[in-house]
């Protein structure tokens, strides 16, 4: 259909297309990001000093030509510092983004995990997946997504999970402090559950995931750190594992993947021990879809549209909260599995950190 351009309103146009080019812009930098990463350009410039083309591909023994045309397309994003005179840095913020796993707002991670859906046989699939309404389960991915995902949502628990979000929950410090017994469901890598562990020797952790990769994962890890003895990582559903009862329970990030939310509460809350909690970490969102037309909003209905809502349709009952589920649709599901308390105990711009409880 020809659209008569007269019609049009020129600044609403310029606008959208302003919008256009900086998505185009943003598609194409993340893989050069990742490519940044994995040449180590971002570590060779961890220490802030101004470099030239030549001296950073002589560092990474890369070729001069194509790292001036990197460093470029970085510092028009914004992501290094142009000097002038052909010199580059990262700033200090710069730095704690792209060069420091360790740091709360490391983000490489995210890029990892959104371009493993652009492989072709991801994309692919999920234009089936919209076609059919079959879904695309976790492990039909690329192995990047789950890497990605596990480095991008690391920082954040390591910033907030010991230190603030199960303090906020009733009473349960007292009882990790003690010698609690811990589920931790859709576990993944099992970084969430070895932070736990290292914070509170004197309780017992299981991790459960039905991702066997994932798993294996997971337990070479805690065998890196020390911790194999009091952490545990298991091949498990939320709907069938087993061990309880649990003092505590915990979903990070992962309860509205799950095609049955309210079967795997229902099945938590049989296996929670009688004064037992949990803890229901979700991406931060309103309720109402106004309310989260914002940069934030727009990522996480992206991963959504992409993991999540397609996770969940592939599995049994298919619910498909999706990661703008939000506080009110979040409740439903645990009251309509036999939960009576439910609420937000606390939140970051990034999450909700729900305690429920029988």
């Amino acid at each position: 259909m020809a659209v008569d351009m007269s019609t049009l309103d020129e600044d609403r146009l310029n606008a959208l297309l302003g919008q256009v080019v900086n998505d185009l812009g943003g598609v194409a930098i993340a893989p050069l990001a990742l490519i940044g990463e994995r040449l180590g350009l971002f570590r060779a410039m961890a220490d802030g000093r101004p470099v030239t083309s030549a001296e950073l591909a002589a560092r990474t023994d890369t070729v001069e030509r194509n790292v001036r045309e990197w460093l470029s397309a970085m510092a028009a994003s914004g992501y290094v510092t142009h000097d002038g005179e052909g010199r580059f840095h990262l700033a200090p913020e710069q730095i704690a983004a792209f060069t420091d796993e360790e740091s709360p707002v490391f983000v490489l991670g995210g890029f990892q995990a959104f371009l493993a859906c652009t492989a072709p046989a991801d994309r692919e699939a999920l234009t089936r997946a919209f076609k059919d309404g079959h879904g695309v389960g976790w492990h039909e991915h690329q192995p990047d997504l789950f890497a990605g995902t596990a480095r991008f949502f690391r920082p954040g628990y390591a910033a907030h999970l010991v230190a603030e979000w199960l303090p906020a929950l009733e009473g349960v410090t007292a009882r990790l402090e003690a010698g609690a017994r811990v589920a931790d469901i859709g576990c993944g890598l099992g970084h969430s559950t070895l932070m736990m562990a290292e914070a509170y020797p004197n309780s017992r952790f299981t991790g459960f995931d039905y991702h066997a990769p994932s798993v294996d994962a997971a337990r070479k890890l805690a065998a890196d750190a020390g911790a194999s003895e009091r952490v545990d990582f298991e091949i498990a559903g939320a709907k069938d594992f087993g061990g309880g009862p649990y003092d505590l329970v915990t979903y990070f990030d992962c309860l509205h993947d799950m095609g049955d939310p309210v079967g795997a509460l229902a099945h938590t809350r049989e296996q929670l021990a009688p004064d037992g909690t949990v803890m229901l970490v979700e991406p931060f969102a309103n309720d109402a879809l106004p309310d989260n037309l914002n940069p934030l909003g727009r990522a996480l209905y992206a991963a959504s549209s992409l993991i999540c809502t397609p996770a969940s349709q592939s599995q049994e009952v298919g619910r498909a909260l999706g990661a703008q589920a939000g506080e009110e649709r979040t409740r439903e599901v645990a009251t309509e599995a036999g939960f009576g308390s439910f609420r937000r105990a606390a939140e970051t711009p990034f999450n909700l950190i729900y305690e429920i409880r029988d």
